[in-house]
């Protein structure tokens, strides 16, 4: 009869996508990863596989988060476009607030790992839900008269993902609540 696990995966996955998401891929040595996930190798690689594939599930975790996460602010009722605005405003804020200056896991993925096939999945992956849930958004901000026929929805929605992941760049620096501020309300001008 084999072994039942003694830790909970989710909670150890969680664990290692805070680590790498603050330190990145390469910075992070495995026996970071036995030290604060609070396992031996020998359950780490059991469960998840070496470093890479730990940190592919944890991107694909980040991924899946990320577009929970969206889909919530994006699918309030009332007005689509008023939800938008909110999550760009967003993203300026928690980027503003994060002391640690994180960035985002799929962003420094891209610039970290360029020359991973696996990793330029996901992000790719990433990157279209992203367009998909702000494509839906605005699709509907037209079907509510918010935004006029001659926007190109998909076009905007690309821009906003572009300028969303920018956000994370620019929150990473030491940069004042002006600049982001400025950036912000001159990107949602596009939006009428």
């Amino acid at each position: 009869m084999g072994r039942t696990k003694e830790f909970d995966p989710d909670a150890a996955l969680r664990t290692a996508m805070e680590l790498f998401w603050r330190q990145g891929y390469e910075a992070t040595s495995m026996q970071d990863l036995v030290d604060h996930l609070q396992l031996g190798r020998g359950s780490i690689y059991g469960a998840f596989g070496g470093k890479r594939e730990l940190y592919l599930k944890a991107l694909e975790r980040y991924a899946e988060d990320t577009r929970a996460g969206l889909l919530d602010q994006l699918s309030v009722p009332g007005s689509a476009l008023a939800a938008v605005r909110a999550l760009v405003r967003w993203y300026a804020e928690t980027s503003l607030a994060d002391e640690s200056r994180k960035g985002c896991l799929m962003t420094n993925t891209a610039v970290e790992l360029p020359s991973d096939e696996g990793a330029r999945r996901l992000v790719a992956s990433g990157l279209e839900t992203m367009e998909t849930v702000l494509t839906s958004a605005l699709l509907r901000a037209r079907a509510q008269g918010e935004l006029s026929a001659d926007r190109d929805p998909v076009a905007l929605a690309r821009f906003i993902v572009t300028l969303l992941q920018g956000i994370r760049v620019v929150g990473k620096t030491p940069v004042r609540r002006r600049f982001l501020d400025d950036t912000v309300e001159q990107a949602l001008t596009l939006l009428g």
